[in-house]
């Protein structure tokens, strides 16, 4: 490691020296969703994010406590339960087993607690009780809110004054409330609605207090890392900090880490104009690692933007690296050799950790990964016995680099096949198909008609298709 890694803190809004609150450990948390429908690519990008800071930290040495949560009781599930003349545990249920088979899908690790919000209602009322005890908090009817304006740092996290916020707030209307602002720790249950016993009758918890006692029931406070979406800054990040705060009269948080949004089509994703794809779609299209490699081509804090080429270009880029160590364990087949370090490999290896230690700059550390690709490459073009100790660390290398990113973790030969077989549905072949032009094309080389061979060849490379001949017959590939 650096002798300090820098972290861009959304509060200060600058990079800051990152000092654990417990040398040689980490605290993470991580805004999950909320489980009404399948997650989709928007939400891939901060689980992919989150895993690779998880990975890295984890990497170098320190331990981590990474903690996501679910939101299980929410109005969206609710309204989707009635909507399907479900329970709402059921939806609940369905959406988080969806959830963590699509993370699975992408490679992302599973968090050190996944808490759910339902499994601490006792929590969140005593967490409530403090804050009306303290004077920050006020019943109201059977629901209880939180007075924004007793909190005298409110704002300080987006940056808004109370004005500002007044002016462009969309706050529930209820005439219990003190001010348009104070937003809702406990909600009065209305009837047929999930509720639980409290005491101030039943109801239920509003959003944003489930993530405040979560994360301060496995994390204490303050913790090392809070993150999430840029759309969470406001509201929920914002009155997290202020519960959490009021309630235990301490920081909450060292280190706010947010990631740019994701649009589609240089359009924001919405369901009104159907351009959310899912991440089961995703994945049924493209290879998993290819949404991961796409968002961490750019630095996390930057926008970016989704369309079909671009992940078209990133699994290429993907390719590229699985070819990479393809050629390497081929060459090594029956070969055994120490790793050998020099100049041009431990440049690559300082380059891709000051990238990492510089605000987790995985675009820079991706750089330094395909750099090493090439070089692997070239080592391996030159075919110099001198070099094949090189070879082997370069080759440790790659993969150490690419696990801390979660790439290069498929199987070679279901990444090759798999690979394929996605490239010829886009095509509109089948192997069937390749096989007969293969035989086709033979047999007009066999009768020396060259120029019908060639045309063969010209119309399969056309489609991505490179025909490979050898003394043992003519194989193809998807052209790299």
């Amino acid at each position: 490691m650096l002798a300090a890694m820098k972290i861009y803190n959304s509060f200060t809004g600058q990079k800051e020296d990152f000092v654990p609150v417990t040398p040689g450990e980490v605290k993470v948390y991580a805004c999950g969703v909320t489980v009404y429908d399948h997650s989709h690519v928007g939400h891939a990008r901060s689980a992919i994010v989150f895993d690779a800071i998880y990975r890295y930290l984890s990497s170098v040495g320190y331990k981590v406590t990474y903690v996501r949560n679910f939101t299980d009781i929410d109005d969206k599930i609710i309204h989707r339960a009635n909507a399907e003349g479900a329970d709402w545990k059921e939806i609940a249920e369905t959406y988080i087993a969806s959830f963590n088979h699509d993370m699975a899908s992408l490679g992302v690790l599973e968090p050190t607690h996944t808490p759910r919000a339902t499994e601490h209602i006792d929590d969140m009322i005593a967490f409530i009780e403090k804050l009306i005890e303290r004077g920050f908090a006020y019943p109201a009817g059977g629901s209880v809110y939180f007075s924004v304006k007793k909190y005298d740092h409110y704002g300080e996290l987006s940056g808004r004054t109370l004005d500002e916020m007044i002016a462009g707030a969309r706050v529930e209307v209820d005439e219990r409330k003190q001010d348009p602002l104070d937003f809702a720790l406990w909600k009065e249950s209305k009837p047929n609605e999930p509720s639980w016993e409290c005491p101030w009758g039943r109801g239920r918890p509003g959003w944003h207090i489930e993530c405040s006692v979560m994360s301060t029931k496995y994390l204490g406070n303050p913790f090392d890392i809070h993150g999430g979406g840029k759309d969470l800054v406001f509201p929920h990040h914002e009155n997290e900090r202020a519960q959490a705060e009021c309630a235990t009269g301490r920081k909450f948080v060292n280190l706010w880490v947010h990631n740019g949004f994701v649009t589609m089509d240089r359009e924001k994703m919405s369901k009104s104009i159907g351009n959310i794809l899912s991440i089961k779609d995703f994945v049924q299209r493209y290879h998993p690692e290819a949404l991961r490699l796409f968002f961490l081509s750019s630095h996390y804090r930057n926008p970016v933007d989704y369309s079909e080429e671009s992940i078209l270009n990133a699994e290429t880029a993907l390719q590229r690296l699985y070819y990479t160590l393809e050629r390497v364990l081929k060459a090594q087949r029956g070969r055994a050799v120490e790793a050998a370090r020099n100049d041009e490999l431990d440049e690559l290896e300082r380059r891709f950790h000051e990238a990492m230690e510089d605000d987790f700059n995985t675009a820079l550390s991706l750089a330094a990964i395909f750099d090493l690709s090439k070089v692997i490459n070239r080592m391996l073009d030159e075919n110099d016995k001198a070099t094949h100790g090189f070879i082997e660390h370069g080759k440790n290398l790659l993969l150490s680099f690419a696990s801390i990113l979660g790439l290069l973790q498929d199987d070679l030969s279901k990444f090759s096949e798999g690979e394929a077989m996605r490239h010829l549905g886009r095509v509109g072949m089948d192997e069937v198909q390749i096989q007969q032009a293969i035989r086709d094309r033979a047999e007009a080389r066999k009768n020396k008609e060259y120029e019908k061979a060639d045309q063969i060849r010209d119309m399969l490379l056309e489609k991505g298709i490179t025909l490979l001949d050898s003394p043992e017959g003519t194989t193809w590939r998807v052209k790299r």
